[in-house]
């Protein structure tokens, strides 16, 4: 480590700094393009322009060797790497395949699916009165329309599919008592996800039977078909569901908002972009270094892991402006790294786009105002950012 890096003894793991997490990205930011955090012996980058760039550099800062702590070159891991954590010319073989199922065309066409399920969902939830966010609204939708059209059983995914998506981003960040907790809750959940994925548990003409075309044509293997199904599962459910609660809580905390939305829902558009900024789910993750490098005046040798932050990147006020810690909707949001940037940027983002955009204009076409009726539990995780528990009602 150079001498000339501002080094912090501050955990960002921490239960506080999890729960708000944005005073302490706010020193970070400020202190220099790269910091050194003594916890984790390892230097960080909190700032748009500096995350962007290593995110565009995958030559030099590659994901193969894993995008958590572990080096998978050098230390083995309990599954099966999937397409985040491949480099070219692998990457590129599933990224095509992927890409070519979650066709533009094709995200058009799920629509016509989900939106008759919104709207039964929507007006039970008007009718009810009090519900909860989380658990009646940004889990149910997505496990129910995006698991169909992926075309998984239904018997067994509430069960199994969040909680298995939870362990595996968990391991994106440290080891400790938090993963340690995940991985419990998770157990035996791979299995019956990767067995979900195989081609003959798969319901005709879904997206995950499009996936294993690609293994008929022999574009991928049959090893890499079910990993990428689990993938798609991951981009539609895990990280949806965190990006609707978190939009929620926005819409809940900044009324003047989802009165501009009510009165014109075109807007839905450009509250989810400014939302998946303002409180992105995904939070953190790392790069590893392929060769001998200088970042910003930082040696950087081979091998050496580099924690992102894009959960600090998306609030830097060089990048969205001086407001940036503000949630408006009228905001040029456009660019942010809430999925990623680069060759590995997510692929799935559409899917989550689509869920989300039929969901908020199905709410606003029913609800005058968005009221919360409880203190709200947030969702404290390695790697996530968003909330386990959001009650409220809508008039």
């Amino acid at each position: 480590m150079g001498s000339t890096v501002p080094s912090f003894s501050d955990d960002p793991y921490s239960d506080e700094h999890l729960t708000d997490p944005y005073p302490l990205f706010d020193r970070l930011r400020s202190a220099g393009p790269v910091v050194w955090l003594e916890k984790y012996q390892v230097h960080a980058v909190t700032r748009f322009a500096e995350c962007r760039e290593i995110l565009d550099d995958h030559r030099t800062f590659i994901s193969g060797a894993g995008v958590g702590p572990k080096n998978l070159h050098r230390e083995s891991s309990w599954r099966p790497p999937g397409i985040l954590e491949t480099d070219p010319p692998v990457h590129t073989a599933m990224r095509t395949a992927l890409g070519g199922v979650i066709s533009p065309r094709g995200v058009r066409s799920l629509r016509a699916g989900f939106e008759p399920f919104a709207d039964e969902l929507l007006d039970r939830l008007r009718s009810t009165g009090e519900f909860d966010g989380v658990t009646d609204l940004a889990e149910v939708f997505p496990l129910r329309v995006f698991g169909d059209a992926v075309g998984i059983p239904r018997p067994g995914r509430a069960e199994n599919l969040l909680a298995h998506g939870a362990m595996n981003f968990s391991q994106f960040g440290p080891e400790g008592a938090r993963n340690d907790e995940y991985l419990r809750r998770g157990e035996g959940t791979h299995a019956w996800v990767m067995s979900m994925t195989a081609r003959e548990n798969l319901a005709p003409g879904g997206l995950g039977e499009q996936v294993w075309g690609y293994v008929d044509r022999g574009e991928i293997s049959a090893e890499q078909a079910p990993l990428l199904v689990r993938a798609m599962l991951s981009a539609g459910l895990d990280t949806t569901v965190i990006a609707i609660g978190n939009t929620l809580v926005a819409l809940l905390n900044h009324p003047e908002e989802w009165e501009k939305i009510r009165q014109d829902p075109r807007l839905v558009k450009f509250a989810i972009d400014e939302a998946l900024r303002f409180e992105s789910p995904f939070q953190s993750f790392f790069r590893t270094t392929s060769v001998d490098t200088v970042f910003h005046g930082v040696d950087l040798p081979v091998g050496t892991k580099v924690l992102l932050f894009p959960g600090a990147a998306n609030r830097d006020p060089d990048r969205f402006g001086p407001d940036a810690h503000l949630f408006r909707i009228d905001r040029s949001a456009a660019g942010h790294l809430a999925f990623g940037m680069g060759i590995h940027q997510c692929v799935g983002q559409p899917i989550t786009r689509l869920e989300m955009d039929v969901l908020f204009t199905g709410l606003a076409g029913r609800a005058s105002t968005l009221e919360p009726t409880g203190p709200r539990i947030p969702y404290l995780h390695n790697t996530l950012r968003g909330w386990s528990s959001i009650p409220m009602r809508i008039t």
